[in-house]
């Protein structure tokens, strides 16, 4: 293939044997520099982008897109027809009510604080994939409502009624790393303590309920699976002494980035004292700070392009002090100056281009093994994650290597510059 001018003598000077080997030395270091950073600003970024999909598919998969509740935190009373009323809103594709209380989960001495959730688990199945995440299958289809038509308050029984003795215990559903805390494994038995229990002349006594632990659901998100359970709407609402009542309702919507838009649309429609939350507003700090993370990242690892930089910049230097006589016999044939800065401006360009294809391709190819093969563990408990994801998008290459390339052009314009005002004469007299 014919070369132009310029790029023939810069790839010829690129190749030349050197009378001085350091400049080769310091040429090979500037390509891996280049290559190491350019790679390490791959996979950086690829975790960054993996934990934020992870945690928002996660986060999504076991919440509802939407929480509409009371601003004076009494309930929601007379919830099915706002409930109906709400659900045919534009966008939203899917509503489910919830009665969440805090309270004790004990198995023989051990015991564990859970938000505990009433459900229908019809409903629940509609905006959340918990199902999907419960063992054994259909462990959430036991939470179904009881044969009898879901009681209303004429209907309740007594809110301080126990299972009698041949009855069969309640159903409930508890997260993986709850459930490993206080040792229960499904077909247990577990106490639940409510906070919400009976007056009596020794003040309030909590109410202590039996339920059989009928699944474990693992989410992967450690904030529920350290401190959820699940149970029947109506359970719930007997073991709280609130008789249908719910706290929240939860929606699901059909474009989750206009999840803020639209809940200011069905807090609107549910009228005075109604307050509606996003997902986007609930873990707003959560993504604040994994974007602020990736603009530092780049911004620290981008330094090692830099050095890297520096690099092709002494090298090149002194490849100019090495061909001095070559440049001046150029330019004594008729060879531009402008044509002479290319030449070195094409040998930086060349560098760059060899180390940032090679860090793109072991970045990627790190990417790559790291999403296939999740050998590096986590902390669920300090990172909601218990392995590394990675995520590489194209686009995070592109502008690597916009970044990487630009900055090693930069590098380059001095020594380019330099051999562009050599003078002929000058170089020349004492050959």
């Amino acid at each position: 293939m014919k070369l132009s001018f310029e790029l023939f003598f810069a790839v010829r000077y690129l190749r030349a044997r050197r009378r001085q080997a350091v400049i080769g030395l310091v040429t090979a270091i500037s390509i891996l520099g280049i290559a190491a950073g350019v790679a390490a600003l791959i996979l950086a970024l690829a975790i960054t982008n993996g934990m934020r999909r992870d945690l928002q598919d996660r986060l999504l998969g076991s919440s509802a897109h939407i929480d509409l509740l009371r601003t004076d935190a009494r309930g929601i009373r007379d919830w099915r027809p706002l409930v109906d009323r709400l659900g045919k809103l534009p966008h939203v594709v899917a509503d489910a009510p919830g009665l969440y209380e805090q309270v004790l989960v004990a198995r023989g001495p051990r015991d564990g604080g859970a938000l505990l959730k009433g459900i229908l688990p019809a409903e629940e199945d509609r905006i959340s994939h918990l199902a999907k995440t419960a063992t054994p299958a259909g462990a959430f289809a036991q939470l179904a409502p009881e044969s009898a038509a879901q009681p209303g308050p004429a209907s309740e029984p007594d809110s301080a009624s126990q299972p009698t003795p041949d009855a069969p215990l309640p159903p409930i559903i508890l997260g993986s790393d709850l459930a490993e805390t206080i040792g229960a494994s499904v077909g247990d038995s577990v106490m639940v303590i409510s906070p919400q229990g009976e007056l009596t002349p020794l003040g309030i006594v909590p109410k202590y309920v039996r339920f059989r632990l009928v699944g474990i659901s693992h989410s992967g998100f450690y904030q529920y699976d350290s401190g959820m359970g699940y149970i029947r709407l109506s359970d719930a609402q007997r073991l709280f002494a609130e008789p249908d009542l719910i706290t929240v309702i939860d929606f699901r919507v059909d474009d989750i980035y206009a999840a803020d838009r639209i809940a200011r649309t069905v807090e609107q429609a549910a009228g005075k004292g109604f307050q509606a939350t996003s997902w986007m507003e609930e873990n707003h700090e959560l993504f604040r700070a994994l974007a602020l993370q990736r603009v530092v990242t780049f911004l620290i690892l981008g330094l090692i392009v830099l050095v890297a930089a520096l690099n092709i910049l002494i090298a090149l230097t002194m490849m100019v002090m090495e061909k001095t006589r070559d440049i001046a016999i150029l330019m004594s044939f008729g060879v531009e100056p402008a044509q002479i800065r290319r030449i070195f401006l094409l040998q930086g360009l060349l560098i760059s281009l060899v180390g940032t294809a090679l860090g793109l391709a072991l970045g990627y190819l790190g990417a790559w093994i790291g999403g296939h093969y999740p050998i590096i563990h986590l902390s669920a408990s300090l990172y909601n994650l218990d392995t590394l994801p990675f995520a590489p998008r194209l686009s995070d290459g592109l502008l690597v290597a916009a970044v990487s390339i630009g900055i090693a052009l930069a590098a380059t314009l001095y020594p380019s510059s330099a051999a562009a005002r050599i003078l002929p004469a000058e170089a020349l007299r004492y050959e």
